[in-house]
Formats: structure tokens, sequence, C-alpha cells
């Protein structure tokens, strides 16, 4: 529940301050980082949500047989947007110094 408030807030923080430093150096380095927390959100929407709303229904009964390399598929994935938005801090913090 906390997610898209915390990804749409970081999103508009950094828009806002790409607008207001748009003329120091370091903006290209914010503006880099937005997008990849832009990507951050699209990969959590395209592939993590679509196995989280799918493994909510499933119980011991009713699931499939794939289920473990869904499961395997979803953290691969979790992992790269893990490492998207720490590259996309790690950019911010760069742009500060």
């Amino acid at each position: 529940a906390v997610m898209p408030v915390w990804y749409i807030g970081s999103l508009v923080l950094v828009a806002i301050w790409a607008a207001a430093g748009r003329h120091h150096d370091s903006t290209g380095l914010v503006v880099t980082a937005g997008a990849l927390l832009l990507l951050s959100v699209i990969m959590s929407i395209l592939l993590l949500v679509p196995i989280n709303n799918r493994n909510k229904t499933w119980t011991p009964d009713n699931r499939p047989a794939d289920w473990k390399k869904q499961l395997n598929r979803w953290e691969r994935f979790h992992y790269v947007r893990v490492a998207v938005i720490i590259a996309a801090f790690a950019l911010l913090v760069t742009a500060l110094t």
C-alpha cells in the first residue's frame, strides 16, 4: 500500500529537483535518476504486479505446476528493480556533491 505513494512521491521530488536545478551541472544526473525511477515503476507494473496478483489467488490445492518457477522469476525481477532504484539514488547522492 505504501509503495505507490513512495514511487510517485520520489518521481515528483526528482522532477521538481530537475526543474529547479536545470541550470546546474548535475541536472543530467538528476534526470537520469528520474528515468531510472520511472523504469522501476514500469517494471513493477508490467513484470512484478501480474505475478503478485496471480500468487495471491494460489492455495496449496490450486497453485500451478510451475509456481516455484514463477516465484523465482518474481525474485529475479525484484532484484533487478532494487538495483535500478539503488542506482537512481546513488545518482541523486552524486548530484548533491
